[in-house]
């Protein structure tokens, strides 16, 4: 006998890392296939650009209003214009403005670590005090001889103090008329912190080492545009840098689970991605051409059929995270392409499967918040183990008074009786879902995502779903 523990998106599990905007689904398990179905941001992975060119936005002083267009084209066009200049103004001095290389000694935040105790208007001068540092600069103030920069790398930000007379040359120059918001620069100089107390390299020297062709967004406003912020996620990072944190927690997660599963003798595998018939679940697949072959081939809906190959060919314990595609809907909650774990054990049923994802869920929060209760919007959510197991029967019947196990067969009597109870308590309820019922399974399930689901805050698991909604479920031991 084998059981699969059914597709689980991985970004989901960030709902226990990043605290996202909750959704009323929470933790919902079927009988035989435990969707985990916690809803969070999408989470597509971030651009491998390191220049700002493909920003769209321009800066704006603190008094402006925000609008949901930035700029025109035309003032983004002739920003780059004068960028580009710049670009031929450093390769006419001899400078390259994307570099191949840069040694940096220090990152942001452990110089921000290891100077802490440094007081206000001291300056560390040793030898091993001159630091080599790189990143993006967010942020410049310039005062006749003197400038601030702002320079943030993955770690985090640190003041670059830039004085004309410390700099060689005309580099002080060349700071002010050739550096912007967005380049990235190599900084070398020693420690000082300021009378105001901000921790800054003392710059000697400096390098341009990205030239940006077009500014960050504006940094009062923020990038607000929602569909930018889904369709170009590396402009998003660098205007909202916590949202980088989002996919330092989705590494966590993942690596928590390959630990988890492999620790209880699970096999991680590879599958096809391109297969002569897409099958494993009900979704329209991409189609592509194989011109060495001849013949179309499809994305895979899901990873199951291979899967489960393995297991007859001899392996007990197999699964597998990876990139599924479903060529459906779109939107900020549901993505064409998404990750998903999938899991097949010989000799094992969905109790065994239960016990796993909790394993899974827990550990993967201990690994990014260090605790198993979260508060969330004001509701404390205990992960701790184990969780509620509860028949969809009796979580209507809790929640609605309804006993479905009343009605038999009869549907119209069925009807009646739930239009009647819920119509009262449920200000929104969508009659016509409650009539088009062909069967009272589905009834039992509509009525269960009416007035269950919003209710369910901790983690449950949902058993003994109706056969009409899970047509491939094994069927219960007890009929």
């Amino acid at each position: 006998m084998e059981v699969a523990l059914h597709p689980m998106r991985l970004k989901q599990l960030l709902h226990f890392a990043a605290s996202s905007k909750p959704n009323k689904n929470h933790f919902l398990f079927g009988r035989f296939r435990p969707s985990f179905i916690v809803r969070c941001c999408s989470s597509s992975s971030p651009s491998s650009t390191t220049a700002a060119a493909a920003t769209t936005a321009v800066p704006g002083g603190r008094n402006r209003r925000p609008s949901s267009s930035t700029n025109s084209t035309s003032d983004r066009e002739a920003v780059r214009a004068i960028r580009i200049k710049k670009v031929r103004e450093l390769r006419s001095n001899g400078f390259d403005p994307y570099a191949y290389k840069w040694e940096r000694t220090h990152t942001a935040n452990e110089l921000q670590h290891i100077y802490q105790n440094l007081g206000n208007g001291e300056e560390s001068t040793s030898e091993s005090d001159h630091v080599s540092i790189a990143g993006r600069i967010v942020a410049r103030r310039a005062f006749g001889k003197l400038a601030f920069l702002t320079l943030r790398d993955d770690s985090g930000t640190i003041q670059l103090y830039c004085e004309k007379e410390r700099l060689l040359s005309d580099q002080f120059d060349h700071l002010k008329t050739l550096v912007d918001i967005g380049d990235i620069l190599g900084a070398k100089g020693s420690i000082k912190r300021t009378e105001k107390g901000e921790l800054s390299v003392y710059l000697t020297s400096f390098s341009i080492l990205t030239k940006s062709l077009l500014p960050l967004p504006d940094k009062y406003h923020g990038l607000t545009d929602i569909d930018k912020r889904y369709r170009q996620r590396y402009v998003d990072m660098i205007a909202n840098p916590e949202v980088a944190d989002t996919f330092r927690k989705r590494a966590k997660i993942i690596s928590e689970i390959r630990k988890t599963v492999e620790s209880a003798g699970f096999i991680e595998v590879e599958t096809p991605v391109l297969q002569g018939a897409a099958g494993g679940a009900e979704a329209r697949p991409f189609i592509t051409y194989h011109n060495s072959l001849g013949q179309d081939l499809y994305l895979r809906i899901a990873t199951e059929l291979h899967l489960k190959r393995m297991l007859v060919g001899g392996f007990e314990k197999v699964y597998e995270i990876g990139r599924i595609f479903r060529n459906e809907g779109l939107s900020t909650r549901h993505n064409p392409e998404f990750t998903t774990i999938e899991m097949y054990e010989a000799y094992s049923d969905y109790e065994s499967m239960m016990n796993m994802t909790e394993e899974i869920v827990t550990r993967c929060a201990i690994a990014v918040n260090g605790k198993l209760t979260l508060d969330y919007q004001g509701v404390e959510i205990c992960l701790e183990k184990p969780w509620r197991r509860e028949t969809m029967h009796n979580l209507v019947k809790e929640a609605t008074g309804i006993d479905f196990n009343e009605f038999g067969d009869d549907l119209t009597t069925a009807k009646e009786v739930v239009l009647q109870k819920l119509e009262v308590g449920c200000d929104h309820l969508n009659k016509s879902s409650i009539q088009s019922c062909l069967s009272i399974g589905r009834m039992l399930n509509e009525v269960f995502e009416l007035a269950v689901e919003p209710q369910l805050l901790q983690p449950t698991f949902v058993l003994d779903y109706p056969i009409e909604v899970s047509p491939l479920a094994k069927p219960h031991r007890r009929c």
